[in-house]
């Protein structure tokens, strides 16, 4: 009689690993576009104009005069 919980064990950690892994790569390869779009809402918000940065994730919000 072997047990097999060990074996099961390792085996989610290891599909655990993979998701992190992927979610990790996906944040930090969509990272600026990220930042921009967060930076968009929070200029509406303090009443400012959003100004694109010349890359992804370098807005910024600015006076509206």
């Amino acid at each position: 009689m072997k047990s097999n919980r060990g074996q099961a064990l390792v085996e989610y950690v290891l599909i655990i690993a993979l998701i992190s892994v992927i979610t990790v790569s996906l944040v930090n390869f969509f990272g600026g576009y990220l930042k921009d779009s967060i930076t968009k809402s929070s200029c509406s918000l303090v009443d400012q104009v959003y100004e694109k940065g010349d890359k992804p994730g370098e807005g910024k919000c600015v006076d509206k005069y």
